[in-house]
């Protein structure tokens, strides 16, 4: 089963509640006297000033009682207390691993109701574009979600029970999460472009290394700075990055904490660790501060449009490509789990169908009339011809254990259920097309983390944006 372009955030490897929500509770005072018949029968005060059961006794002074607080104004909606206690114990809880420190609670908060405000305003944005994510596609994508960690969704909603996670609110986060993810597909990944003279120059750049691609684990801390920062500013951040540079030369200071505590960019949370970058995956600035660096070695002060950056090299290694590959010709029989067919279910009907295979009925016949893949159903269930990575792992890593016209058990990934059989496998080279697909997708990678950084600026810029004391 081909990986899907977009996986509309049903991607999602952790079990943690998804970090994005939508807030819409306003924060409220409610003038009631504590014995008053409004407090005891949950009326709101006010319904009607002649009523003697809501009458204020003489003398008595009303008092306020808190519902929530407001935090923050994201346009006409709000962010409340109780929204930002939920997401940062969140945020606790998917941090605390052994060896890893929170940062000061202050700067957490900072952090966590910083990337609030910007996905509120994220989903304001596609509310006004109709983009909205149905309870069926919600539904798919937390079956996926739960498959993808090897539970049932009742297993799922029973773990996250123990982690005292409301379910419905489970639901509500994911849905938001796939509504921000198919806005940022329309307003960005859709809309990248790369020419073939772009590809023509990234091949030629790449000539000498394609037997071996170089690649290097790297770290980063960012300060934002405008473009038009003043040159007083510019100084006072290189400052703080070179300080922060000396003192992790002198080892009295952690990178990945000063990362937490420090940076402005999206992993700060995770230390800063960008992964595993070659060349061709990251900006031209960070691979010629980069390249000739080692395992535990600081950049200089770095400024690109995001403001200004420290990188280090965590650890660098060479990595063997041009090769021969494995490609695979298969077909396959998909039964979807969903609300309707258990995987146990699932299991039992493609049980059955191998049982039929064995007895001599036609592979593509029962693929036409029973898989659930409308790609490949019409077609008898066959596939075109898969190079290394076109796959899902699960299917691939089945079709690499088979021989050809076998079939395999049921195997499960994040589509549903399959039943595979390998009609050919071949080595070859990775063709010109292979290569320039290859390219294409590199350079996508590069230009998409700073058009998606800049999409998320610009929709914070034209919104307005409050943080209360």
């Amino acid at each position: 089963m081909r990986r899907p372009v977009s996986q509309e955030g049903e991607r999602s490897q952790g079990l943690a509640v998804a970090q994005l929500f939508c807030v819409c509770i306003a924060s409220a005072f409610i003038w009631a006297q504590p014995t008053s018949a409004t407090a005891q029968s949950g009326l709101s005060p006010g319904i009607s000033n002649n009523s003697p059961s809501l009458a204020q006794p003489a003398g008595q002074a009303r008092v306020p009682i808190l519902l929530d607080r407001v935090v923050a104004v994201v346009n006409n909606d709000v962010i409340v207390e109780s929204e930002l206690r939920r997401r940062l114990e969140q945020v606790r809880r998917n941090l605390s691993r052994p060896g890893q420190a929170l940062p000061p609670e202050q700067i957490l908060r900072d952090q966590v109701l910083d990337r609030m405000t910007t996905d509120l305003a994220l989903l304001q944005r596609a509310l006004e574009a109709g983009l909205q994510v149905d309870n069926q596609s919600l539904d798919r994508a937390i079956v996926r979600l739960a498959e993808s960690n090897g539970l049932t969704v009742s297993a799922l909603r029973d773990q996250l029970r123990a982690e005292g996670v409301s379910f419905e609110t489970f639901r509500e986060d994911i849905r938001d999460e796939i509504t921000i993810s198919r806005l940022r597909e329309r307003d960005v990944e859709n809309r990248l472009r790369i020419s073939d003279s772009e590809i023509d120059a990234f091949l030629e750049s790449q000539s000498q290394s394609i037997k071996k691609v170089e690649e290097w684990l790297i770290s980063q801390i960012l300060i934002p700075l405008r473009s038009d920062a003043s040159e007083q500013e510019l100084q006072e951040a290189t400052q703080r990055i070179k300080a922060w540079a000396e003192a992790v030369r002198k080892s009295e200071a952690s990178f990945a904490e000063l990362a937490r505590q420090h940076s402005k960019s999206p992993e700060a949370a995770q230390g800063g660790a960008l992964g595993w970058r070659s060349s061709e995956r990251m900006p031209s600035l960070f691979f010629q501060a980069v390249k000739d660096l080692q395992a535990g070695d600081l950049t200089t002060p770095l400024r690109s449009g995001n403001g200004l950056h420290l990188l280090r090299v965590d650890d660098r290694r060479v990595a063997i490509g041009g090769e021969l590959v494995d490609v695979y010709r298969a077909r396959h029989i998909l039964i979807r789990v969903d609300a309707n067919t258990s995987e146990e279910q699932a299991a039992r009907r493609l049980a059955d169908l191998r049982d039929r295979l064995k007895l001599g009925e036609p592979f593509e016949r029962l693929a036409r009339a029973v898989s659930q893949d409308p790609g490949s159903a019409p077609k008898g269930g066959e596939l075109d011809w898969a190079y290394p990575g076109d796959l899902v792992p699960e299917f691939e890593q089945a079709l690499a254990q088979l021989r050809p016209g076998e079939i395999s058990p049921p195997v499960r990934t994040m589509f549903g259920l399959h039943l595979i059989e390998l009609l050919e496998r071949k080595r070859e080279p990775l063709s010109e097309e292979r290569f320039r697909l290859a390219a294409r997708l590199a350079l996508r990678d590069r230009k998409l983390s700073e058009a998606v950084n800049d999409w998320m600026r610009e929709v914070r810029a034209n919104s307005y944006v409050e943080i209360k004391p």
